[in-house]
């Protein structure tokens, strides 16, 4: 059942963007090709192209941000934000969302076959780089015929690559907004990530990287890796409010097993997981975000400071995964910038995961934002 403001049935598209003649250069100096991109529209794009916005999505999303696929028990992972008459309002905004390079639902990534030598890249598939998200979505961009975006807007991972886009590319940008995300990620954030993929490479069934060949998944590696980050997404109050120290209905007396109710529910997605994420997308998506600093390198802000993008930045009060501290370090980066910065900490009890739900003041912040953007347009 839907609500009265979803889209209903949606579409999944896929475009080629790149071919082996004609393949995607990467930062690191490797070519892609063929590179396909898998990706979702909402709305109706206006007779002026000027009411584009595109949603980055996080390290385990993809593109199916709003609304059901036939079948599907649950709708886009960002469906209360974006539909009729939600903040991001469909009926006057035209949405893209695409997947990542290097993931797993459709867009071309360690998991896909390497024409060169029929088999699947698993490892040998190169690095990847911030900017490489940037430059695959830009061409698909292009594949639409689409000039420059009214706005970019995305969370966690997905902000990252919005300030990328902005940073790079301000000319294509006319509103940039950057939600729970970071600039530069701290020690401790690179070491959940290396532990998380620790447990996925370490896992018997890894096989270096080869293990579709095999038949297998490295499933126990994977759902360790998912349940360590979902110990991350929530904060301390969230845990307590949901489960306290509940026992797990099913518990007979105390051992090694579920005993908890928060045990259940870490378990438990760990295990949906597996049925929609490839371990080696997690090693590679994660590994960019390790990388991601993009305003140490010289000349970082010189772009935006001739052509400058209108940003809104975005935390909440109990993330720990990426604080407050993390918007406050891209805030003042874009201050000295001079740059149009709009920043807002929002009050929620739910950790880094409050970027996905619907918050009155932060889906109130967005609507407003997303107005403002509409009624200035294209700048």
């Amino acid at each position: 059942m839907t609500d009265s403001g979803s889209l209903g049935l949606v579409q999944i598209q896929t475009a080629q963007l790149f071919t082996a003649d004609e393949p995607l250069r990467l930062v690191g100096g490797a070519t892609l090709g063929p590179v396909e991109v898998a990706y979702e529209t909402y709305g109706t794009l206006s007779a002026a192209k000027d009411n584009a916005v595109f949603i980055c999505h996080a390290l385990t999303g993809d593109a199916h941000a709003a609304g059901f696929h036939e079948g599907a028990k649950r709708p886009g992972w960002w469906d209360n934000l974006i539909g009729p008459g939600k903040p991001l309002d469909t009926d006057r905004f035209f949405v893209i969302s695409a997947n990542l390079l290097g993931g797993c639902q459709g867009t071309t990534g360690p998991a896909s076959i390497n024409e060169a030598t029929g088999r699947a890249h698993g490892l040998d598939f190169p690095l990847l780089d911030m900017a490489d998200f940037v430059t695959v979505h830009r061409a698909l961009l292009a594949h639409l015929g689409i000039e420059r975006l009214l706005a970019a807007l995305g969370g966690s991972l997905g902000g990252m690559q919005v300030l990328q886009w902005a940073l790079s590319h301000p000319e294509q940008v006319s509103n940039a907004a950057i939600v729970a995300a970071s600039s530069r990620l701290t020690a401790q954030n690179i070491a959940f990530s290396a532990v998380a993929r620790r447990a996925i490479m370490d896992d018997p069934d890894f096989n270096d990287g080869r293990y579709a060949e095999l038949g297998v998944v490295p499933r126990l590696g994977l759902r360790t890796a998912r349940m360590m980050a979902h110990i991350t997404y929530l904060s301390e109050g969230a845990f307590s409010e949901k489960f306290g120290r509940n026992p797990h209905p099913e518990r007979d007396k105390p051992g090694f097993g579920i005993d908890f109710a928060v045990e259940s529910y870490l378990d438990y997605q760990g295990r949906v997981f597996l049925e929609r994420f490839d371990a080696l997308s997690y090693l590679y998506l994660s590994r960019v975000m390790d990388y991601f600093d993009p305003f140490s390198r010289p000349g970082a802000t010189e772009r935006i400071a001739r052509q400058p993008v209108n940003f809104l930045v975005m935390s909440f009060d109990t993330d720990w995964r990426f604080s407050t501290d993390h918007s406050r370090r891209i805030v003042k980066h874009l201050a000295n910038a001079a740059q149009p910065v709009t920043f807002r900490d929002i009050p929620s009890s739910w950790g880094h995961d409050s970027f996905l739900l619907a918050g009155q003041r932060y889906h109130d912040t967005l609507r407003a934002w997303f107005d403002r953007a509409l009624r200035d347009g294209l700048r």
